[in-house]
């Protein structure tokens, strides 16, 4: 009997030490936020948010938003699979597209694309969408009054002429602002040029866009800019809460629209560093004239080794005066 009671009370002890031990190895490798000279979260450094995981959901997973790991690596090999079969080299001899069916492959290649080769994980859980809210991954529906504006708006611009001077073209076309939103807010992954550089210093951070070289300054605890400033990327005032970095975003420009946003579109960014290499990233959009409620979406930012270089949109750009000379060369031809 004493022997038994020993054998337990030595695994009991044994047990014991190797959990004291576990915990204080968790607790050693525990992340602790570093933080700038005067005492703020640094959250400085290159980011990067690319990734294969969509925005919004692709229908085959329906409301499943954690993926297991042995999912997240079997759309991972899709994805390589995919890539690899369109990194071969273009034919020479191809003919010109059906400008009536152009398709993104005839403007790019694939050795340009830089969206990413993995899910995204976020806390722990390999992601299927960015949207996590609404549950199904799908961004909500329009209002009737924002369906009726999209197709006034729609057949305003088929009666004007889409080709008939440069501020009929798309920002992004015009080297004015990124497309899909990549400059943000929201910051969402694109085709490429998905990094990110965020500048501290006593009451402002800064987030250098790699997509067109966007800078956007948000401002510690101040106040609104007065109703006249109508920046392209929105008034963002930011606080601390804690160690996260909660920005609201309100009165954007006029023509800078996130999927046919009004003037009351409002973002709220929070910015959580998790650890030496991530950035929790995680917004809420809301506007009441365009989506019959709010949406939420979370992603991680992963620390970059690149450098972030000048993009330099319209050096040495001539497809703005090139496009508006086919346009003129074909009312001409009309006639």
């Amino acid at each position: 009997m004493f022997i038994r009671i020993s054998k337990v009370r030595f695994i009991l002890v044994v047990s014991l030490m190797s959990m004291g031990s576990a915990l204080s190895l968790a607790q050693s490798t525990e992340f602790e936020m570093p933080r700038t000279y005067w005492g703020a979260p640094d959250l400085q450094g290159t980011w990067t948010n690319n990734t294969i995981t969509p925005f919004t959901r692709p229908a085959r997973f329906g409301d499943q938003l954690v993926l297991s790991e042995q999912e997240a690596r079997e759309w991972e090999r899709d994805v390589a699979a995919y890539t690899q079969e369109q990194d071969q080299p273009s034919d020479p001899n191809r003919g010109a597209p059906d400008k009536d069916r152009i398709e993104l492959a005839d403007s790019y290649n694939n050795f340009w694309f830089d969206d990413g080769t993995s899910v995204a994980m976020y806390n722990g859980e390999y992601r299927s969408s960015l949207l996590v809210d609404p549950a199904d991954g799908q961004l909500p529906e329009y209002t009737p009054e924002a369906t009726a504006r999209i197709s006034a708006e729609r057949e305003q611009r088929q009666l004007l002429g889409a080709f008939d001077g440069p501020e009929s073209r798309p920002l992004p076309e015009r080297c004015l602002l990124s497309f899909g939103s990549s400059s943000g807010p929201p910051m969402l992954p694109i085709l490429y040029n998905n990094h990110y550089q965020i500048v501290q210093s006593p009451g402002y951070v800064m987030i250098l866009v790699e997509m067109v070289h966007d800078a956007r300054i948000i401002r510690i605890d101040d106040e609104r800019l007065p109703e006249e400033f109508n920046s392209w990327m929105g008034d963002s005032i930011g606080r601390w809460e804690g160690d996260t970095l909660v920005v609201e975003t309100t009165r954007f420009h006029p023509l800078q629209q996130f999927r046919n946003s009004s003037e009351e579109f409002k973002v709220v960014e929070r910015f959580t560093r998790v650890a030496d290499g991530t950035i929790n990233y995680s917004f809420t959009a809301s506007d009441p004239k365009t989506f019959i409620r709010p949406f939420t979406a979370e992603m991680p930012l992963n620390r970059a080794e690149d450098r972030l270089y000048e993009y330099a949109c319209h050096e040495g750009n001539y497809s703005l005066p090139g496009v508006l000379a086919g346009a003129r060369l074909d009312e001409v031809s009309e006639d």
